[in-house]
């Protein structure tokens, strides 16, 4: 008699976090075994230190891309910095410290001419995303690289998505000029994060799952990746309303950004960010905030066409994910009324109709929109 063994996926270990050994069943011999559907795979050359106190090693990465005039962009509330310009030392050409949410296109412009006139052949960016967007929008004219280190979980230092706003407009797009040739991450960078900043930058971060789990260009790789930086989130995110200073927890996080910005850059995006673009561009709203807001709304629309992801979510999300990601953020005092953040519902109904038309597994249009954010500006139970 022929026995069939059992597969495993190995253990993989990050500091604080382990993901367990997934074991799948034998097949009868002779059968087909799961389904994988088909699927393209590219890898994208992006080079990740993680690690608690590595913000030290920006000198060598910097030295490893072989740059020699760097721009340090660098969030003035940010933590890190002095280290990070020490690290950079007699490479620095240029330190800017303006950075703004949406990255203003005059701001945008202002850095790149300063870029230019400097002569600098790389950018190092320290910052949530604001800091990461601005680098993006200097590199998108310039080619330049990038080694990004990021202090919240925004996750855009792993994704060719960049953002601009002009009249009360964002312009978003996708180009692999402007992803990060490396990215460090220092969970300590993250320890002063205020609760505020905290949650709902981990939605942000969990907004990033969904949509590479909704994404048409998604694959087993982004898919497999998503559900565990979601699984990651949701056990790491507690802990820290418990404890902010808790490391394991802050690098969980991180590495659940890490895992979400990576699946996303791969997969793509779709009606979340749409509407969050819109709401951002229009009234200037907190982005991780707005993403923390809408995403469970979202996640109940498209629940309906996703009984696999929503298999995969229940463990750690609840058997109705849109409700569980809505009273974790309520646990994490994380905003759930777009109100709060100053949307009225004239505004509601205008984005409602500009994402109409916007590609999603489940059919949108604008009366269907405009009840889901009128349920998201008013802070009901999504549904």
């Amino acid at each position: 008699m022929t026995t069939t063994p059992m597969t495993t996926t190995p253990m993989t270990t990050t500091p604080g976090i382990t993901t367990p050994m997934i074991t799948t069943p034998p097949t009868a011999a002779g059968a087909s075994g799961v389904r994988i559907d088909p699927f393209d795979y590219e890898a994208r050359p992006v080079r990740v230190v993680f690690g608690p106190g590595r913000i030290t090693e920006v000198g060598a990465e910097v030295d490893r891309l072989g740059l020699r005039r760097v721009m340090l962009i660098a969030d003035p509330r940010a933590p890190g910095g002095e280290v990070l310009a020490a690290a950079v030392a007699g490479r620095l050409a240029l330190h800017w410290d303006e950075v703004a949410q949406h990255v203003p296109i005059a701001l945008a412009e202002r850095a790149h001419a300063a870029a230019v006139a400097a002569g600098v052949d790389g950018l190092v960016s320290l910052g949530g995303g604001a800091a990461t967007g601005l680098a993006k929008a200097i590199a998108l004219d310039t080619g330049l690289p990038i080694l990004a280190v990021p202090t919240t979980y925004a996750g855009s230092e792993l994704t060719p998505v960049y953002g601009m706003t002009g009249g009360r407009r964002k312009r978003t797009g996708s180009d692999e000029r402007v992803r990060p040739a490396v990215v460090v991450y220092d969970p300590e960078l993250t320890l002063g994060l205020p609760p505020e900043v905290t949650g709902p930058s981990a939605f942000n971060a969990m907004a990033h799952c969904f949509a590479a789990l909704w994404a048409p260009h998604r694959d087993p790789l982004t898919s497999a990746l998503a559900v565990d930086a979601l699984r990651t989130a949701a056990a790491s995110l507690p802990a820290l309303v418990d404890d902010p200073a808790d490391v394991q927890a802050r690098s969980g996080l991180q590495y659940a950004a890490f895992l979400a910005g990576t699946a996303l850059g791969r997969a793509g995006t779709g009606l979340q960010h749409r509407i969050c673009h819109e709401l951002g561009g229009r009234l200037n709203l907190p982005h991780a905030d707005t993403h923390a807001v809408v995403l469970p709304h979202v996640v109940a629309l498209n629940g309906p066409a996703g009984p696999d992801w929503t298999a995969r979510v229940a463990p750690f999300l609840g058997p109705d994910p849109a409700v569980g990601l809505w009273e974790l953020a309520r646990r994490s005092g994380v905003p759930t009324d777009l109100a709060r953040l100053g949307a009225d519902d004239r505004v509601v109904r205008d984005v409602a109709g500009s994402v109409a038309h916007t590609p999603n597994p489940v059919p949108v249009d604008a009366v269907v929109l405009a009840t889901l954010l009128e349920r998201a500006r008013q802070g009901d139970v999504p549904a």
